[in-house]
């Protein structure tokens, strides 16, 4: 997995360190690591229902933040779990935009292992960084 859980940098939250070549494989693997606070097995998670959205920011890192919180949205409003399928980014005049295509399926207890519920994603030590190997990002998850 592209992600990987930081034990030592929150105690009341989860934290996280996301990775990818490009914007849009960080953006994918940071909206699974979401998904994985809460869910243990995510191949478990039939991608039956698809949605889709498009988001916009000024900033990139917001563009990153207001996207793992449509999973927690989805999560809470219709206790959907998402997978990133598809994710494209563009940049005009100053704007960064985002439409990505999810699927997934709706919570089921007998076959999602689940873990601990996820209610925001915080500012608190959120980074989103270019590096020479393509793009990193850390994130904290309220819990």
């Amino acid at each position: 997995m592209p992600y990987e859980f930081l034990e030592d940098v929150a105690t009341a939250d989860i934290a996280f360190h996301a990775w990818g070549k490009d914007l849009e494989e960080l953006f994918i693997a940071a909206g699974d690591a979401t998904i994985n606070v809460m869910i243990d097995n995510l191949d478990a998670i039939a991608l039956t229902e698809m949605r889709t959205f498009s988001l916009e920011n000024d900033e990139l890192d917001m563009l990153l933040f207001n996207f793992l919180q449509e999973f927690i949205y989805y999560k809470d409003s219709e206790l959907l779990l998402l997978r990133a399928q598809q994710v494209e980014i563009s940049e005009k005049d100053g704007v960064h935009q985002l439409s990505a295509v999810t699927k997934g399926e709706k919570l089921d207890s007998d076959r999602h292992q689940q873990r601990v519920d996820v209610k925001a994603v915080t500012l608190h030590q959120f980074q989103l960084e270019k590096t020479d190997d393509g793009w990193t990002a850390m994130v904290i998850l309220d819990i």
